[in-house]
């Protein structure tokens, strides 16, 4: 039986772990072909081990994917890095590299890509972003001003794809069980500050993080052919937790 994704071309990033995997694995389950890029080694293969930080070297990584896999149909920029750092500490080499991983190579993928998808009329982009590209926190500039830059790219993206029939969303996820969530070994998910005031007090009204995979749902409607009118938009995917602000 022919899955949502059955015959398309996808380059994910991000593909070795958390949500990118679970991504991956999901594209995988409904058809696709994935070419999987990370900065660690990842068990699916075909993959490349990538450092995201080197936007120049993206031309190069499109090439490869292209020769593993053919012309590709989707592109999700997963990968995403923080560096928690409060205003006065902020250090330019953190600053730089965030926004390089995160918004950045996601830009210039868009464009490589994206490209590509309008000259053949067809594509789907999908982005993900976060929470934290509409609320912000302490010790979060980096992360925010990438995330909410993202967002800004998705739409103007949107824009000028559209009449081609290349889609461009973004997923933006709060509370998700990753290894972005674990600090020095210890996750924040099982700390009594997110057991009280997200779980106890009900800031999240689901009262629980998401799972990768509830994230990858969304993600491969959203790349798939099913999505026809849909683009410019950014999904929370955060268990009701922005309704309450």
């Amino acid at each position: 039986m022919a899955g949502l994704l059955a015959g398309k071309k996808a380059l994910v990033t991000g593909s070795a772990s958390g949500i990118g995997a679970a991504i991956v694995a999901e594209f995988v389950a409904q058809g696709a072909s994935v070419f999987g890029v990370d900065k660690n080694a990842s068990a699916h293969q075909p993959s490349a081990q990538f450092d995201l930080s080197n936007v120049a070297g993206l031309p190069e990584l499109v090439a490869s994917a292209e020769k593993e896999i053919g012309e590709i149909d989707i592109l999700v920029n997963c990968a995403g890095m923080a560096i928690g750092e409060l205003i006065p500490d902020l250090t330019w080499e953190a600053y730089d590299k965030t926004l390089r991983v995160n918004l950045h190579s996601p830009v210039f993928l868009m464009k490589y890509l994206g490209v590509k998808m309008v000259a053949r009329g067809y594509g789907r982009i999908v982005n993900i972003t976060s929470v934290h590209g509409q609320y912000s926190e302490e010790k979060a500039m980096s992360y925010d001003v990438s995330k909410g830059g993202l967002n800004s790219a998705t739409r103007t993206a949107a824009l000028e794809f559209a009449p081609n029939n290349v889609l461009v969303n973004a997923v933006a996820p709060g509370f998700t069980d990753t290894p972005m969530s674990s600090n020095k070994g210890k996750s924040e998910l099982e700390s009594e500050w997110f057991q009280t005031v997200y779980v106890k007090y009900s800031k999240i009204p689901q009262l629980r993080a998401a799972q990768p995979w509830e994230q990858a749902k969304h993600v491969a409607w959203l790349a798939s052919s099913e999505n026809t009118y849909c683009t410019g938009q950014v999904l929370l995917v955060d268990g009701g937790m922005s309704a309450r602000f």
